[in-house]
């Protein structure tokens, strides 16, 4: 069996899925996480995924939105590797395909939030030519 990026369409696909979104996302269980992710799906959620021997080694969760401040983006709510498989280049195959799919979709930009503490994936969103424009805030509300 060879590597595959492919978009992830079933809840089996999901499923496969949930052992690299639970390094990112250690607070998910998994049928809330496949339930989560059919719901997003409904709302422009979409998951693209590497495999290697039919094992999902890193995935990407990501949407279209339209704002008022940048036009059509695609924005990456989620990007993942298995530890085990760190370095070995998925992640950067995963960016590529998304910047291709932002262009092909009519984005004119491509944004995401990350971690500040997340050192090794800032250098390679900024060796993908992504910068640092601003600081996101939040507010917890419960």
């Amino acid at each position: 069996m060879e590597n595959q990026l492919f978009f992830v369409k079933s809840r089996e696909e999901i499923n496969l899925c949930f052992d690299a979104f639970k390094v990112l996302r250690p607070h998910i269980e998994k049928e809330s996480f496949i339930e989560q992710v059919l719901r997003q799906q409904q709302q422009s959620y979409q998951i693209i995924a590497f495999r290697v021997n039919g094992k999902v080694e890193s995935a990407a969760g990501f949407r279209f939105a339209e704002f008022l401040a940048w036009g059509k983006v695609l924005y990456i709510d989620d990007l993942t590797t298995l530890p085990e498989s760190r370095g070995n280049g998925y992640a950067a195959v995963l960016m590529d395909r998304l910047i291709e799919h932002a262009k092909a979709n009519g984005c004119q930009q491509l944004h995401l939030d990350t971690g500040h503490q997340r050192h090794s994936a800032h250098k390679l969103y900024l060796k993908k030519g992504l910068n640092i424009v601003s600081h996101h805030l939040s507010l917890e509300l419960n």
